[in-house]
């Protein structure tokens, strides 16, 4: 029973106060027994359940949990980074598209919401991917589903971070009226110094962590306050706005994919935006009440980032100087969002809202690198990655894992040498991020499945079997399409300076991790175990004995 390979799963059943366990042995044999449901409110004891012991402290709010997703969303932030992309059909594009992705994306959310509620462990994803698999394809699935998981956050620290150095370079090239040339070299010095000062932040007391998530929140909704205030005053003075019918209504396709097509690409703003709200599960170790609040952060994350963005976006595409679209695309700045403020506001604001949204980004590059270091421990802990050993160390004092965060910070900064090569490198570098929603959908259909079904147990957050299934099927269906989207060039001609690089990327990343698994990786991972003392096992199985005695 000490070796088990996924050791005790907890459930709550709110309605009856129900408290039932499916333990998994060696031999895959699943049973089930009822304990007393007075545990089930204790993080600690629901945590020693599941199989791990509480190496960190629980010190994340429910509102620093929502905090660390709205952070890494950082809405005014990534618009300013992926604008471009939606208005590439103008602004019919930019906003019906963002307000269509962010629904779906709340489903994607809501599923998420309703198996963290059930099992929250930072493992999250590929610890589910285990329990629901079919025992055949458990510890496999799990390791690639581990793998990509962590390298689609490590993608997303390097996506985050060189926006930063991109904004913050787009201020300096405003300020000196464009009399300074933005390099690839630049950029990277930028990124390393951002990875860097992220790897000394992130490595302070859990505590100090979670107030920065709170800080962050006040940030961004500052940010985005006055954008909504100053963005339109400026406007109303100088050339107005464009009308109703521009903004909703607007089509002017660049992309020589038909229009309807690039309708669809132009969706992607909100995909990338509204991502990472799977950091709320690596968080579900050092959350107050995870089983609730991990739910909460997750759709409280999309919904306000949802309709905060749409609002943005409208914004936007009111003010964009003349209606013209294809000069503030062609922006020598190269930030549309920076071109749109600088036309509406001049020289000064420009730099220092950009500078703002820098600053925010700059946030966002920390945030996520906590939510990564939490995955990266929690699979090293597992014995999923190279160097685990090393890895899966606490340090005792901070409760942190320094090692953790220093080991994503160090993949950052190597991944993000592409810098060096151009941009259509670290494009397609960045792409890893939609790994993520691989790692997302898999967990999802497995429940979906009848055996993965069969084991499900609601916990406090749940909708019912009808419409769970409902959700669960729109989320695989919807990620899909999403992975499958994410792979077109951005037009019909391509060549190598046009391809779009995520199917080698992201394909091979899946693949790789297959053939790893089977030629190494399997003499180590054997899938989620226990890391509860040998002592605190034994005393656990002998208790766990007597209750099936006293039933057979």
């Amino acid at each position: 029973m000490s070796n088990l390979i996924t050791p005790i799963i907890s459930t709550i059943r709110s309605r009856t106060g129900e408290h039932v366990h499916t333990i998994l042995s060696n031999k895959s044999e699943l049973r089930a027994i009822t304990i007393d449901p007075s545990k089930a409110h204790d993080e600690d004891d629901l945590l020693a359940e599941i199989g791990y012991k509480q190496e960190l402290n629980r010190n994340y709010s429910t509102i620093q949990i929502f905090g660390i997703a709205f952070s890494i969303m950082g809405l005014l932030p990534s618009i300013s980074s992926t604008i471009a992309v939606g208005l590439e059909i103008g602004p019919v594009g930019l906003v019906w598209g963002w307000l269509c992705s962010s629904c779906f994306i709340l489903c994607v959310g809501t599923s998420m919401s309703i198996l963290s509620s059930s099992l929250p462990t930072s493992g999250g994803l590929y610890y589910w991917t285990n329990y629901y698999a079919p025992a055949s394809l458990r510890v496999p699935l799990s390791f690639m589903i581990g793998c990509i998981n962590a390298l689609g956050l490590i993608g997303g620290c390097c996506s985050i971070n060189y926006g930063f150095a991109s904004e913050l370079l787009s201020a300096v090239y405003i300020n000196k009226d464009g009399d300074f040339t933005i390099t690839d070299p630049i950029k990277y010095g930028v990124f390393s110094a951002t990875c860097v000062s992220h790897v000394f932040l992130c490595c302070a007391a859990s505590k100090q962590t979670a107030w920065l998530q709170a800080f962050s929140i006040y940030v961004n909704v500052f940010i985005i306050i006055l954008f909504l205030i100053a963005v339109p005053i400026g406007a109303s003075r100088n050339a107005g706005f464009n009308d109703a019918k521009f903004i909703f209504g607007e089509l002017s396709n660049v992309r020589t994919w038909s229009p309807g097509w690039s309708f669809m690409l132009s969706w992607m703003p909100a995909i990338w935006t509204i991502g990472a709200f799977d950091s709320c599960v690596h968080m579900s170790e050092e959350a107050r009440n995870a089983t609730r609040g991990v739910p909460i952060g997750i759709i409280g994350s999309i919904s306000v980032c949802g309709i905060l963005g749409w609002i943005i976006c409208i914004v936007a595409c009111a003010v964009i100087k003349d209606g013209d679209v294809e000069a503030v695309l062609s922006s020598d700045s190269g930030q549309v969002m920076a071109q749109i403020i600088y036309d509406t506001l001049g020289k000064n604001w420009a730099v220092a809202f950009m500078s703002l949204i820098a600053f925010a980004q700059y946030l966002m590059g920390a945030s996520i690198l906590t939510a990564a270091s939490r995955q990266i421990w929690a699979f090293a802990r597992d014995d999923g990655l190279p160097f685990h050993n090393f890895v899966k160390v606490v340090n005792p004092t901070l409760k942190v894992p320094l090692r953790a965060i220093i080991f994503g910070g160090a993949a950052s900064l190597i991944c993000g040498l592409l810098i060096l090569i151009g941009p259509v490198a670290a494009n397609a570098l960045f792409s890893l991020a939609i790994s993520s929603s691989l790692s997302w959908a898999t967990p999802v259909l497995l429940v979906l499945l009848p055996e993965g079904r069969s084991r499900f147990k609601p916990g406090y957050f749940y909708l019912g079997d009808v419409l769970t299934t409902i959700i669960h099927i729109i989320t695989v269906s919807w990620i899909a399409y999403v992975i499958v989207m994410s792979m077109f060039p951005d037009g019909i001609s391509v060549d190598k300076e046009t391809m779009n690089y995520t199917c080698v990327i992201n394909v091979g990343v899946w693949i790789l991790s297959l053939i790893y698994y089977y030629t190494y990786g399997y003499k180590v991972y054997h899938g989620p175990k226990s890391n509860i003392e040998e002592s605190n096992s034994s005393l656990e199985d002998e208790k766990i004995d007597q209750v099936l005695e006293g039933k057979q």
